[in-house]
């Protein structure tokens, strides 16, 4: 579970976190009305929603894993990411979901985009561009990296990732 400390102030969950910075760096949002609804709207749903994609692909860094079985519940959360990305990319012109700039919506997007290259799932073309951008990112590979470097291991996650799906590459320190 994510936390903050920030001082005398403990703040977890992502969403919180994410209203909290942006107390003292509003541009974590977009500073549009419009575009700064939608990511506020995206970011939600994202926080809230595509359970089956959580469920299906745990969150792993350094493996690559076979696609898993697209399920009906996964088909339609990957269906949703694609048409979700689309209107924020159409709407705000990119090459970020709200705009020009990276913003919180984009940050709540990018576990989805490891997720997308650890398991090769079948997202758009259009998709397949923005999750490399996300990836391309420096913060985004020096976040890979520190995973990949991280030898710990937390059990059920473990068991949720490498042991529940078929791994064709760990690309992880060793335990």
């Amino acid at each position: 579970m994510p936390v903050l400390d920030d001082g005398d102030i403990k703040v977890w969950d992502s969403l919180a976190i994410a209203l909290h910075v942006a107390e003292a760096h509003p541009e974590v949002w977009p500073s549009d009305l419009k575009a700064r609804s939608w990511a506020r709207s995206a970011a939600a749903e994202m926080h809230s929603g595509f359970s089956a994609l959580r469920n299906a692909c745990g969150m792993n860094v350094g493996i690559r894993a076979r696609t898993p079985e697209i399920t009906a519940g996964l088909k339609g959360d990957l269906a949703r990411l694609d048409q979700l990305w689309a209107d924020g990319l159409d709407r705000f012109g990119g090459p970020f979901l709200a705009g020009q700039k990276f913003t919180a919506a984009d940050a709540f997007f990018c576990p989805v985009a490891f997720r997308i290259q650890t398991y090769n799932l079948p997202i758009a073309d259009r998709s397949k561009a923005y999750v490399q951008r996300l990836l391309s990112l420096p913060s985004m590979q020096s976040w890979a990296k520190a995973g990949i470097a991280e030898t710990s291991r937390e059990p059920n996650h473990e068991a949720e990732t490498t042991l529940a799906h078929d791994v064709i590459e760990d690309l992880r320190a060793k335990a």
